[in-house]
């Protein structure tokens, strides 16, 4: 998921013209997912994916031609709170093993305005894959002041239907919509 807002940063970004996509990578240490869902409808409760890992080949010239790929660990997801983390683990929802992955490919990337852009992807979640559609905006594009090579940042938000990904355990009580906010950082590949 944070690949595909790297890749709507850079697609936004204004520089030197490149002939080849330019790879980038994701700082895994900026880099977040923070989700939430309604529950019961008490309160809101919060979710968060951090310290992944995630490559974009970013076009300048045709940004439409660039992309962007992001994966992670299902269990890799921060609750605050460990029998939430369990009990999410559980078969009711993810039955998630050790190996399993959430992973998003970008397949069009459409440019909206001077700093915005919607990126459309593959999104593979607990043997769902579904196309959604990231709404994405750029932060900020310029040489990072400590690492003193180009840098990107930007925001990006999409909502899920949690039950078109078999977890829709206890829905409508426990919210079945999933409302994902992305924050990432990426930096130009050695």
């Amino acid at each position: 998921m944070k690949s595909m807002f790297a890749a709507a940063a850079l697609v936004l970004a204004a520089g030197a013209a490149q002939a080849e996509p330019v790879k980038y990578t994701l700082d895994a240490s900026h880099s977040q997912i923070v989700f939430d869902y309604n529950h019961l409808g008490f309160s809101t409760t919060y979710g968060m994916f951090s310290g992944f890992d995630g490559e974009i080949m970013f076009d300048q010239e045709n940004p439409a031609a660039s992309s962007v790929v992001v994966s992670f660990p299902v269990r890799t997801m921060l609750t605050g709170w460990e029998a939430r983390f369990e009990h999410f683990m559980t078969p009711e929802f993810f039955g998630a093993a050790d190996d399993e992955m959430v992973k998003f490919t970008s397949t069009a990337i459409e440019v909206t305005g001077e700093k915005t852009a919607l990126i459309t992807g593959d999104l593979e979640l607990n043997g769902v894959t579904k196309s959604v559609v990231l709404d994405a905006v750029l932060n900020q594009v310029g040489d990072h002041p400590m690492a003193g090579k180009p840098w990107a940042g930007f925001n990006a938000t999409t909502t899920l239907i949690r039950s078109e990904y078999n977890l829709g355990q206890f829905a409508p009580f426990v919210g079945d919509e999933v409302k994902v906010m992305i924050s990432i950082e990426a930096m130009k590949a050695e």
